[in-house]
């Protein structure tokens, strides 16, 4: 196995990982709406199918 060295990262790497910070990050907003309204649809169909 081979010692690992690591450098100091130059600007366009700290660009690039500081791009990367911002853009890879998952909607967690827009799946719990989803989810919800999946929920409330739901809730609607079973509720209206009772009468």
């Amino acid at each position: 196995m081979h010692d690992m060295y690591f450098k100091p990262l130059d600007e366009e790497e700290r660009k690039k990982n500081q791009y990367l910070e911002q853009v890879n990050h998952a909607p967690y907003f827009m799946i719990s709406m989803i989810i919800m309204a999946l929920l409330v649809l739901f809730t609607t169909t079973v509720l209206l199918g009772v009468f």
